[in-house]
């Protein structure tokens, strides 16, 4: 089991850390991917180490991905390598976990329609718009894809993204 985490500069340090942390407590090799090497910096002043650039991910070697929110993906969603990578897990039906802003990847990606899911209050039209079904709840499970809104709502979205891993 290999974890897959894409952020960068600007992430809302709760919803990166709090995944990140519970990956590993499980024995779950994690590795975070940016745009550049290096650290990159949550909103509240956490760095984390890049273990990766977008360009050197291989998605096959993975078996999750999470996208945490912040400001990050409006980095994220304008990278051409990152959109093959969520693309990829998408097509494989592999599990993918994004929280706060972290489904804007998912519209750029043209991944949304007829999906249920949910997102923090501020994309909801976005969302909306992308023609996914949005619902203003906690966690939103819709087949592979885990959703939530918000810092506030992480024990449910890792309670449904660790069931999806156990499986």
């Amino acid at each position: 089991m290999k974890a897959l985490i894409l952020s960068a500069d600007d992430f809302e340090d709760s919803e990166l850390l709090v995944p990140y942390y519970r990956l590993k407590e499980e024995g779950i090799e994690t590795d975070i991917a940016s745009v550049k090497k290096g650290k990159i910096k949550g909103k509240h002043g956490y760095e984390v180490k890049v273990d990766k650039t977008l360009k050197a991910v291989k998605a096959d070697d993975y078996d999750i991905l999470i996208l945490p929110g912040g400001k990050a993906p409006e980095i994220i969603r304008n990278d051409a390598e990152a959109m093959e990578i969520v693309r990829h897990f998408f097509k494989m039906k592999k599990p993918v976990s994004a929280i706060c802003h972290g489904p804007q990847i998912l519209i750029t990606a043209g991944l949304m329609e007829g999906r249920r899911a949910t997102c923090y209050k501020s994309v909801a039209k976005e969302m909306k718009n992308a023609g996914a079904i949005y619902e203003d709840k906690e966690v939103v499970v819709d087949g592979n894809l885990i959703t939530s809104r918000q810092p506030s709502d992480l024990p449910a979205f890792m309670r449904e993204t660790m069931k999806k891993i156990k499986k």
